[in-house]
């Protein structure tokens, strides 16, 4: 919700900040890694209970997704590598935020029901953003839903803040993913109900994109066979 309502505005607030972090020479993936960094620095101090230093690093975790994109621009490096980059470490910091909050609940709380609270948020999460990855790479837009990352950063943010109200915030964070997942699916699948093209339409499309067909692509790999054969 937040990334299709205010991207574009948040974008262009932070153009002047990623051109001053250019001129001190740091790139857009050096940023991203630092997110990283941060992320494990809040999984350690919240699973050892210091829930406010958590929120910290949980705060300057958050702040390479705000900047990131506007430094790869103010470099003119925007790519698939970046994003590619962007997308697993993502990933990769969801396990490790969760990660932490169980290690503490485990240690604080123990009950079997309460643990499994932050790895159905993670288990949720990588369902919202799988339904999403899959859509691009099958060329439908599986964007939107009511809570995306920065949401749920926020959610989690109040719910170190408040550590009486942590297991409230875990629960909603489950019951607004699941939702999410849910809008996300639906969108994909009306999208997906259309008919796909036949193989054969779209091995002729193909063609006409590069001016060759099935039979001219084997003669030229028969024919580089032939050249690459030992002489005997």
């Amino acid at each position: 919700m937040f990334d299709g309502n205010f991207r574009t505005q948040v974008d262009a607030a932070v153009k002047p900040i990623g051109q001053s972090i250019k001129r001190l020479g740091i790139t857009a993936d050096m940023i991203t890694a630092a997110g990283i960094v941060m992320a494990v620095a809040a999984a350690v101090a919240i699973g050892w209970g210091a829930l406010s230093l958590g929120l910290l690093f949980l705060v300057l975790t958050g702040l390479p997704d705000l900047i990131d994109g506007a430094v790869a621009k103010a470099w003119g490096t925007s790519s698939q590598r970046g994003a590619f980059f962007d997308s697993v470490s993502d990933r990769l910091t969801d396990g490790l935020l969760f990660g932490g909050v169980t290690w503490y609940l485990a240690a604080s709380d123990g009950r079997p029901w309460v643990v499994i609270l932050p790895v159905a948020c993670y288990v949720s999460a990588s369902l919202v953003s799988y339904i999403r990855a899959k859509a691009d790479a099958l060329g439908l837009d599986g964007s939107g839903g009511l809570v995306e990352r920065a949401e749920r950063f926020i959610l989690l943010g109040v719910g170190l803040l408040f550590s009486q109200l942590l297991l409230v915030v875990l629960a909603v964070i489950i019951v607004l993913n699941l939702i999410t997942a849910g809008q996300r699916f639906v969108k994909v699948w009306k999208q997906a109900a259309a008919p796909a093209p036949a193989l054969s339409d779209r091995r002729r499309s193909r063609a006409r994109r590069t001016g060759r067909t099935s039979g001219s692509r084997w003669a030229e790999q028969r024919a580089g066979r032939a050249e690459r054969r030992p002489r005997r």
